[in-house]
Formats: C-alpha cells, sequence, structure tokens
C-alpha cells in the first residue's frame, strides 16, 4: 500500500504528468548567454586581439549576449504579467460575479468601470439573487474608489449574499449589513496602518457606504430601503423618471440605524417596464467642460429602441459615457439594469381588453385597433 506522504526530494508533477518549470530551469538561458560571453572572451583567439575588425567582433558578439538577455527577461516578464492577470481576474469575478442574464421573471444587466488602471473591480457592488421572500437586489458605493475599497466591498456583498435568504424582512437584511460593516472596520482598525492602495487621508472612523436595498414581488410590487444612495430610473415607455423622491437615510458607517426600521413600497414594476440602478459616479462625471452626463436623457434616448433590453441600455450608458469624459473616469461607476419580462395578467371582458392594451403600451407598441 502506498503511503500519500511526498517522498523528499521528489518534485510534483501536474495533471498532465509533466513537472512545473522551476527556478533552475527559468535561470538556464542567462546562464547559457553568460557562459557564450566567457567562453568567446577567454578561449577564443580573435578576442585577444586588439585590432579595429576583433574589436567589431567583439563587440557583435556581446551585443548580441546583451540582446539575448533581455529578450528572455521580457518573455519571463510576460509570463509572470499574464499569469497575475488570470490570478487576479479569477479573484475578482469571484468576489463581483457575472449576474445571471435572467432572475425569476427579470431579464438583468450590470458592468462596472474602476477608476484604477488594471483593476477591473472597485469600490462599487452590487447583487441580484431571487429568493423565497422575492428577488432581492442591493447597489451600494464605498467611500473613495479603486483597490482601497475592495474590503469593505467584499465584507458588504459576503454580508448580503448569506442576509439576502436568511431575513425574511428587509429591513432585518438591513441590520445585517451594518454589523457586517462595522465589524470590517473594527478589524481594519485593529490591523494597524493602511495597507498599499489604501487612501491615507481616509480614516476608518470615516469610512461609509451608500446602499440600496430593493425586493421585488412576483407580482412587481418594489419595497425599498435606501441609505445614501441615489435613487433609480424607471423606464416606461418612452417616459423616464425616479423610482422615488423619499429622505433616503444617513449611509451605513455614519449613525447607527433608527430603532424603528421597515421598508416602504416603492411602487410597481409593470411588465416591460424597466429598472436603472446606478452609483453617483455616473452622474457626476464631467467633460472637459464640467459638465456632469446627462443620464437621463441617455436613458430617454436608449427607451426608444425596440425591443428594450438590459443589455442594450447598459451598452449606450457606457458609451456616451466614455465619450462623454473623453478617458478614463476619475471615480468607480456602476450600472444595473432590470427588466420585467413577466407577463401581464389579463381577464375577460372590457378589463381584460383594457390590460392587454395596457401591457402593449408598456412594451411600446401600438394598441391593436379595435372593431366597431
Amino acid at each position: 500500500m502506498r503511503s500519500g506522504i511526498r517522498r523528499p526530494g521528489r518534485a510534483l508533477r501536474g495533471p498532465s504528468g509533466h513537472r512545473p518549470p522551476s527556478r533552475t530551469v527559468a535561470l538556464g538561458a542567462p546562464a547559457a548567454w553568460g557562459a557564450v560571453a566567457a567562453t568567446y572572451r577567454l578561449a577564443c583567439p580573435l578576442a585577444q586581439q586588439s585590432g579595429l575588425g576583433a574589436r567589431l567582433v567583439t563587440s557583435a558578439v556581446f551585443l548580441a549576449v546583451g540582446t539575448g538577455l533581455v529578450l528572455h527577461v521580457r518573455r519571463v516578464l510576460l509570463r509572470e504579467l499574464r499569469r497575475a492577470h488570470a490570478v487576479a481576474g479569477a479573484a475578482q469575478s469571484v468576489l463581483l460575479r457575472p449576474l445571471p442574464p435572467r432572475v425569476d421573471g427579470l431579464s438583468v444587466a450590470a458592468a462596472q468601470l474602476s477608476a484604477d488602471r488594471g483593476a477591473a473591480i472597485g469600490g462599487d457592488l452590487y447583487e441580484v439573487i431571487a429568493t423565497e421572500h422575492g428577488v432581492r437586489v442591493v447597489m451600494g458605493d464605498v467611500r473613495g474608489h479603486g483597490l482601497g475599497a475592495i474590503g469593505t466591498v467584499a465584507a458588504v456583498l459576503g454580508s448580503f449574499r448569506e442576509a439576502g435568504y436568511d431575513e425574511a424582512e428587509l429591513a432585518g437584511v438591513l441590520r445585517r449589513l451594518e454589523r457586517a460593516l462595522a465589524r470590517h472596520l473594527c478589524e481594519r482598525a485593529r490591523a494597524g496602518p493602511a495597507p498599499a492602495g489604501v487612501e491615507p487621508e481616509h480614516p476608518v472612523a470615516e469610512e461609509f457606504v451608500t446602499v440600496l436595498l430593493l425586493e421585488i414581488d412576483a407580482d412587481g410590487e418594489m419595497r425599498a430601503l435606501n441609505c445614501g444612495h441615489p435613487w433609480p430610473y424607471v423606464l416606461s415607455g418612452p417616459g423616464v423618471g425616479p423610482l422615488s423622491g423619499a429622505e433616503p437615510l444617513p449611509p451605513l458607517g455614519l449613525f447607527p440605524l433608527p430603532a424603528d426600521l421597515s421598508a416602504p413600497s416603492a411602487g410597481r414594476l409593470r411588465p416591460g417596464q424597466t429598472l436603472v440602478l446606478y452609483t453617483d459616479g455616473v452622474e457626476d462625471a464631467r467633460d472637459q467642460r464640467g459638465r456632469f452626463f446627462p443620464l437621463p436623457a441617455v436613458l430617454a434616448e436608449s427607451a426608444r429602441d425596440r425591443p428594450l433590453s438590459p443589455r442594450t441600455v447598459l451598452r449606450t450608458v457606457f458609451a456616451r459615457l466614455l465619450h462623454h469624459t473623453g478617458e478614463r473616469p476619475a471615480d468607480d461607476m456602476a450600472v444595473l439594469v432590470l427588466h420585467n419580462d413577466r407577463p401581464l395578467p389579463t381577464r375577460a371582458g372590457p378589463s381584460g381588453a383594457r390590460e392587454a392594451t395596457e401591457a402593449r403600451l408598456y412594451r411600446g407598441a401600438r394598441p391593436a385597433p379595435t372593431n366597431p
């Protein structure tokens, strides 16, 4: 019977049975080039001569050796860079995983743009999950941007992915997020100085997160809890308007949540309507003349396209954003689009015909003519 303990000195093998490259193999090419240069200098009679022709040949040999070393180092660095990008991409996709195209009758599309060059994610967060309590959505924005805010994003998202399934009330989910953020900030405070990538002018005591929680029932009824986040826009045919005008609660981390907390109704997302959630980096984006990005006008433009899809809205918004800023934005940006594809229930009789006409209007179609 073979033991599961690896014998000393025996190299590990990969899935295909081949041994992985070691540092000795990586240093083989530089050593070979160095050996060529040393052999030529010490053993070749031409290298001992002092004439012009001998010097030119010697210079050519050492130039070839130096070029070979540079190309080898460049190849090794590119290989390591590709490997680091693959590892970073896998880690980022686990933290802010791609959303499914459909969640319980809702078409979904989301994307974000980090302010840090080379990073796929930053201080913005979003998630959509289907639970027994309805479809629950979170959209948030951590103070600061880029790599320094990723730890806070991980703490808030991890808490939502558990609390969204466990808590019967949306208020319970928000309280779980508040506790998770408090624990994360306490751990950061005990850890000492800020790690690389965290802005030193952002002390832990001033860390906060804006959060918008939504709950969408099977009939489209919505409930919302907003902690300092911009209200989403609702696209209904050619019209664009905010979901609510209510005053939001303070962002998480600044003040404790009120003792009496409940999620008020936020209206109904009817079949054919689209909900656009975003972070403040979208509307705060400026062009070279200092003008803000006209998000409502861009959404109204995208709503004219038929058939309307979340990917179409997302593509239009980000294309216009990049054209508006002219370069990489100064803040993280995220957009989440939900489109209600659920069929509108109809009944027989005049009221049923009215509901069918209403459903066609929500989808941007013209009502069918009726016989006199």
